[in-house]
């Protein structure tokens, strides 16, 4: 019954989060939470202030602690806006390391949204159906459209509580002209997401952060208080503490507008931490919901640390939905790379296949980790993306973009093995002081060794694209491999050339011969 720990490092707070697996499902056993305002310091200045560092590197020592006692199997720990933007975020990440042993994982904004979209429509009740899920962090706010738990469309918007308040709300109250260039800019970058979700006819949007718990308690508070109108009393008697409407949180920002902070830090729902940073959230949140012609939101406590578990469950236990939803979404996203860079799918197929036949028929040769077979079938399809700059050299362009790509299921480490995978195709081979290699842990350097070998094969298997594609059978024995080529319409002798290319290579990686025959 393994038992896993997340930590997220946002600009505003930490927080953590441990549960354990029982019968597939993810059972909570602690969580904490302390804000510690990384980000306040990056927004004015583009560095984290000492100050911060101490003060977040003291909630994480608090919660290595708690980590050790419920004795977690497995820590991932990531970070988010803030660090993104940071010029000394490698200084801060030595430090984490230092003080805990924890490496810390700077996660893009879709990334950090895909992870949010998977904590909730893990969980939450009726976010499987077609829905919009909004989280407004410290720095960055992440809008996505989820339909059938998959997700359509996605924004990522520098549009942070810390960051708003830090860049253009310096008075309190604010005066005028703040709050036309906070205006301006939140319309800005609206209509960048808004390009990109277009108007999401959705029946249920969900917030979560505790940007959206304010919103939602204050307005509720303050709708209770308003005079009962003949219209509509009814209205705020269904209206639950966690739901808001577009009407009231429009109402709230503009009253909260004219607050000190003093006079903020008593609103209900508020308090005095959050009153410091509320009105640029405030006001994100009421012009979003009335550009995309939305009704409110729904607030969920669930979050980053929430898909991040689910993330982990899913890689470990196999038996699970997530497990077949994570899997989904990385070949959507290995799929829209290719689409992107021009690959012709019927071209890369064939190697596909073949590099799953021999990961399958050779698995007491190479001894590698079954995630290996999603790596290697991604580096399959990837393998061309590089031709779409130049054919000269196309592999390294390939390990460069697979590398930097966007793609949904794969963390920054994962894409590096992937990269390093498809770059050894031509006469390169892998070497620990290489660019790629440098970015992959020490002890998968070996791993990727292997998979690039299986992929070698696979690719040679297919140099003669303009006729059937060859079959083949795997013969292992203890000493040697061998692949018996069953000639397609224009013949196998191609192949078994290419093949046989890399006998020197197999027999250095593997200690194997490998023979190569045409029936």
């Amino acid at each position: 019954m393994p038992t896993f720990a997340a930590v997220d490092i946002g600009s505003n707070s930490c927080r953590l989060k441990i549960a354990s697996v029982q019968m597939h499902r993810l059972k909570t056993l602690h969580e904490d939470r302390e804000i510690t305002r990384l980000g306040e310091s990056v927004f004015q200045t583009g560095s984290i202030s000492p100050e911060a560092m101490a003060g977040t590197i003291r909630a994480l020592k608090r919660f290595y602690k708690a980590v050790q006692l419920h004795a977690a199997d497995k820590v991932r720990v990531v970070a988010t806006s803030a660090m993104r933007d940071a010029r000394n975020a490698d200084a801060f990440t030595e430090w984490v390391k230092s003080a805990t042993g924890w490496d810390v994982e700077v996660i893009s904004g879709l990334e950090e949204g895909r992870l949010i979209h998977l904590g909730v429509v893990t969980h939450e009740p009726g976010a499987k159906g077609r829905c919009l899920l909004i989280d407004l962090g410290g720095g960055s706010c992440e809008v996505t459209l989820s339909d059938g738990g998959r997700i359509k469309s996605m924004v990522s918007l520098s549009l942070g509580a810390v960051r708003l308040q830090q860049e253009f709300l310096p008075t309190d109250p604010p005066v005028k002209e703040e709050v036309a260039r906070l205006k301006q800019y939140i319309d800005r970058e609206l209509k960048r997401g808004e390009k990109k979700l277009g108007q999401p006819r959705v029946g249920l949007v969900i917030a979560t952060s505790g940007t959206a718990a304010a919103l939602a308690e204050a307005s509720v508070a303050m709708a209770k208080k308003l005079p009962v109108r003949k219209s509509a009393p009814k209205k705020f008697v269904r209206l639950k503490p966690n739901e808001a409407t577009t009407a009231d949180v429009r109402t709230l920002a503009d009253k909260l507008l004219k607050m000190n902070n003093a006079q903020r830090a008593v609103v209900p729902g508020i308090g005095p931490r959050r009153s410091e940073i509320i009105i640029g959230g405030a006001l994100v949140y009421a012009s979003l919901l009335e550009r995309l012609g939305l009704k409110g939101f729904r607030y969920s406590p669930l979050g980053l640390r929430d898909g991040i578990l689910a993330q982990m469950l899913a890689e470990t236990d196999l038996r699970t939905s997530v497990h077949q939803k994570i899997e989904s979404e990385r070949w959507t996203g290995v799929l829209e790379v290719c689409r992107r860079y021009g690959v012709q799918l019927k071209n890369v197929e064939p190697v596909r296949e073949h590099v799953v036949q021999l990961f399958d028929s050779m698995a007491r040769v190479h001894e590698l980790p079954e995630e290996y077979k999603l790596w290697l079938e991604s580096a399959a399809m990837m393998n061309d993306v590089g031709k779409f700059m130049n054919h000269q050299g196309h592999y390294r362009h390939t390990q460069y973009i697979i590398a930097n790509s966007e793609i949904f299921g794969f963390s920054p480490e994962q894409r590096a093995i992937v990269s390093a995978i498809a770059r050894y195709l031509g006469k390169t081979r892998p070497d620990a002081t290489d660019r790629p290699m440098r970015t992959i842990p020490v002890e998968e350097h070996e791993h990727v060794r292997r998979a690039v070998v299986l992929l070698r094969l696979a690719v040679a298997l297919n140099q003669d694209r303009a006729s059937a594609v060859v079959r083949m059978r795997v013969h292992v024995y203890p000493k040697r491999v061998l692949l018996e080529l069953v000639p397609g319409r224009g013949g196998a002798e191609l192949e078994a050339w290419s093949l046989r290319k890399e006998a020197d290579y197999f027999r250095e990686v593997f200690r194997r011969e490998l023979l190569v025959e045409v029936t």
